[in-house]
């Protein structure tokens, strides 16, 4: 059945098959993706989410490329290796970003701001300081 559905409350799970299937935003949502989709190997997320504030963590998906779109905003993405750390500025509806997979990222959020992102979730890991800082 076609149903129209907004990504405020229904992300959607690409799987491996390349099936497309909608799951309700909850509160415990993440840890049923895991459950349901085989700690999500092989799967990715299509979300949505506004921010108003800086990210307190860090993430880093090791299995996959992330695409960072903004919807509405001003969003400063700010990508780490043990190399180097660098930053991208999006603020035209529309802007993107690739993360590279194994990439720490956060984001610091210049006005509130709306998102949408396709991410691999097997795998994820995130942290409040990266893991080579010794604060």
């Amino acid at each position: 059945m076609i149903r129209k559905r907004n990504l405020a409350d229904h992300f959607v799970v690409l799987t491996p098959t390349l099936g497309a299937e909608p799951v309700e935003v909850t509160e415990t949502l993440y840890q049923d993706l895991d459950a349901q989709y085989d700690n999500f190997a092989g799967a990715s997320l299509v979300s949505f989410h506004s921010f108003d504030a800086d990210w307190r963590v860090w993430e880093m998906h090791p299995l996959g490329d992330e695409l960072v779109c903004l919807v509405a905003g001003d969003v400063e993405l700010v990508l780490a290796t043990p190399q180097r750390e660098t930053s991208c500025r999006l603020t035209e509806p529309g802007d993107y970003l690739v993360v590279p997979r194994g990439t720490w990222h956060t984001a610091r959020v210049r006005v509130p701001s709306s998102m949408w992102f396709i991410t691999p979730g097997e795998g994820t890991e995130n942290r409040e300081d990266l893991p080579w800082d010794d604060r």
